[in-house]
């Protein structure tokens, strides 16, 4: 499936679930009920996926979670907060820089119109 296509779906899921539950609420909610909205159209999905960190020839022991990686295209980090930050899109950078995944999708969805607040970040550091 086409990153384009992919994304135009995962964007309904999106809005199915604003649509439902309305802004205000914790992110891991909003993470449940959009993987309820991904099984429904039958899109493949990772959930709090681990990503570890690698520097010069070791891995660190730390690492970030993904939100949600899709079809293994798209990564979805989900906030609820009063407004996205430049830290909000630089941690998503980050994530598309670590993992050479094309494109990201950052959602805040403590908002009052969630389409303004989804944002498309293309990954320019493939490899």
């Amino acid at each position: 499936m086409e990153e384009e296509d992919l994304t135009y779906q995962i964007r309904g899921c999106i809005f199915n679930v604003y649509n439902n539950l309305g802004p205000g609420l914790f992110e891991s909610v909003y993470e449940s009920a959009l993987c309820y909205e991904l099984d429904k159209v039958g899109l493949a999905y990772k959930r709090q996926l681990e990503l570890p960190v690698h520097y010069e020839n070791i891995i660190l022991d730390v690492a970030f979670r993904i939100d949600i990686l899709v079809e293994n295209k798209v990564i979805i980090e989900i906030k609820s907060v009063e407004e996205l930050s430049k830290v909000h899109f630089k941690q998503i950078i980050t994530y598309l820089k670590l993992t050479s995944i094309p494109l990201g999708l950052l959602v805040n969805f403590n908002t009052d119109s969630v389409k303004d607040n989804i944002k498309r970040i293309v990954n320019n550091y493939r490899n």
